[in-house]
């Protein structure tokens, strides 16, 4: 069991390591390359897009909902519980205006020709 143990232990410090790499190389490629768009390197296609999110604000959205037990439901201003409200008819987009800002982030892929 021990054998286990320390296997995940390691499994894990190697993991943060490559999770750190990761964002290293992510933060160069995207330096260089700033543009939504494709560009091709030897082997290898990378692909910029932007996607919007949405990045909510737990005081206004808080305030703006019209049923305090909601908040129960969400605890906290968690995209993919407000998207389910959202699409259970239980909140509407309306009630959502100026309790968020959106954000365009990168989203990176690589692809091997």
């Amino acid at each position: 069991m021990e054998q286990l143990i320390a296997r995940f232990y390691e499994l894990k410090e190697i993991q943060k390591q490559v999770e750190d790499e990761l964002g290293a190389l992510r933060s160069k490629l995207l330096d260089a390359y700033a543009e939504a768009g494709s560009a091709e390197e030897g082997d290898f296609k990378l692909l910029i897009s932007y996607q919007e999110r949405r990045d909510y604000s737990d005081d206004r959205l808080y305030n703006s909902l019209p049923d305090p037990s909601l908040w129960r439901l969400m605890s906290r201003a968690d995209t993919g519980k407000i998207a389910s409200l959202l699409k259970l008819n239980v909140i509407h987009e309306k009630i959502l205006e100026g309790t968020y800002e959106q954000k365009k982030v990168p989203v990176l892929r690589v692809q091997k020709l």
